[in-house]
């Protein structure tokens, strides 16, 4: 470790589903292999299941399986919750509230032990976490620059470009975006690439192709990854 500030980014995506955690343990291992103390950072998981009486979510244990830098549970993911719905409403059922500075405050101590953290935000960027919060809020207060996973299927392009917006309009750091086919039946899959390219003010890091097998859709995106500039050349 180099003794400064961790370098970072923020995973967002255009909507749920789109594959934000398979790209962001994806990044994880491939920093990872160029030697850099890389940990994954998940503020908050909606959706859990009891495993051995400890509720467990599955985009968690992935990202900890990733990272060369342990931490504990309770600091890569400060808010566990149980219910698979928007996570301010997960919180409320549980008479729990989100609040964004105990979440800074596990984030400080993971970038005092890694060269990179990369953290992974819930749902797209204006998913509300509290009563005045979302997840946009987040990313700013962490100043972390955002990477954007598109995922590709019919409707990404309003998506994509509604993201976009909101980065803007609240000036945070667009470093990139990945468009990752999650659909294989999808029409004009080249002109939607294509019409992004035109019209997001950020770069094109990688084209995830469709796979339908987890080992083979993982090779993917490492190797996707691999050829990226943002790996190349991290902040």
């Amino acid at each position: 470790m180099t003794g400064t500030a961790a370098r970072g980014y923020f995973i967002t995506g255009t909507d749920t589903g789109v594959g934000k955690t398979e790209i962001a343990c994806g990044l994880i291992r491939t920093f990872g292999a160029r030697g850099l103390a890389v940990a994954g950072m998940k503020p908050i998981a909606a959706g859990a299941r009891r495993i051995d009486g400890e509720l467990r979510n599955g985009d968690v244990e992935r990202l900890l399986a990733a990272a060369n830098v342990r931490v504990a549970r309770h600091l890569m993911n400060p808010y566990l919750l149980a219910m698979p719905v928007a996570p301010h409403l997960a919180a409320e059922r549980t008479g729990r509230r989100i609040d964004l500075r105990i979440i800074m405050r596990a984030y400080r101590a993971i970038s005092a032990r890694s060269d990179i953290v990369i953290v992974e935000g819930v749902g797209g960027l204006l998913v509300p976490l509290n009563e005045r919060c979302d997840t946009a809020d987040l990313a700013r207060r962490m100043r972390l620059p955002v990477l954007v996973v598109v995922g590709m299927r019919l409707g990404c392009l309003s998506h994509a470009l509604l993201t976009a917006a909101v980065l803007a309009a609240r000036g945070l750091t667009f470093a990139g975006w990945f468009a990752n086919r999650i659909d294989p039946r999808m029409r004009e899959y080249r002109g939607n690439v294509e019409a992004l390219r035109r019209r997001l003010r950020a770069p094109l890091l990688g084209e995830i192709a469709y796979r339908s097998n987890p080992a083979a859709r993982r090779i993917a995106i490492d190797r996707a990854l691999e050829r990226s500039r943002i790996v190349q050349s991290p902040v």
